[in-house]
């Protein structure tokens, strides 16, 4: 299926999911009710920023447009837990001209994986602040210089760096370079990792561990 029309199927089967009108998803997201409407339709080529934004009115990860789904399709083969590079999808932003690749295959799972290409000199800012979610990412940068400003918080990445963050607050992608950069992410939907109870012992109680509190390295922050 033709990228465009998988992304107007996603979005038509997550405003469903959630039993939104057009209107409704115009308002929770910022989006004219009329440009919804030919995204759902094929008509219309969305942007990150757009894409970003209909993200956080439905309440989803932006990579949930990519994504197989699978609401409301009865009689659906399972998804296969194994994709090949040549069908792996790939994606252009229309406005910055990244490109993302969806590495993970169709199966359900808690993390996805996802390789992108992104331009010299250009810069992308998405709210990436999903109500209600837990959504953690890290960022691998292979080749090539990324700046990414992640709330007030500038973090310059070279090649083999990698930065990890939740999706709570805006974040800016930007190549200052004069080469393309290439970086994988790793996006996982977690429950709260504040405490858990691991296994113990037959006859004894289990013990309640906290999360150890880590300080992150200091970052320069933006001028």
């Amino acid at each position: 299926m033709d990228i465009h029309h998988h992304i107007a199927q996603r979005l038509r089967e997550l405003r469903s999911a959630r039993g939104y009108s057009l209107d409704a998803l115009a308002e929770r997201s910022g989006v004219s009710r009329s440009n919804i409407s030919l995204i759902e339709r094929g008509e219309s080529s969305p942007t990150a920023a757009v894409l970003d934004k209909l993200a956080i009115g439905l309440g989803v990860a932006l990579a949930s447009f990519f994504d197989d789904g699978g609401e409301g399709r009865e009689g659906a083969q399972p998804p296969s837990p194994h994709i090949r590079a040549a069908d792996q999808p790939r994606w252009q932003d229309p406005a910055s001209g990244y490109v993302r690749r969806r590495l993970s295959p169709p199966a359900p799972s808690p993390l996805q994986l996802v390789e992108v290409v992104f331009p010299p000199g250009q810069r992308v800012a998405l709210d990436s602040a999903v109500p209600g979610a837990d959504i953690h990412q890290q960022i691998w940068l292979l080749e090539g210089r990324m700046e990414l400003t992640v709330g007030d918080t500038l973090w310059p990445l070279a090649a083999g760096d990698c930065l990890a963050m939740q999706l709570n607050q805006p974040i800016v992608f930007h190549n200052p370079g004069t080469a393309p950069a290439r970086y994988l992410v790793a996006l996982a939907t977690v429950a709260p990792f504040a405490a858990f109870t691991p296994f113990a012992p037959r006859g004894q109680s289990p013990a309640r561990v906290t999360a150890p509190t880590t300080t992150p390295p200091p970052a320069r922050r933006k001028p």
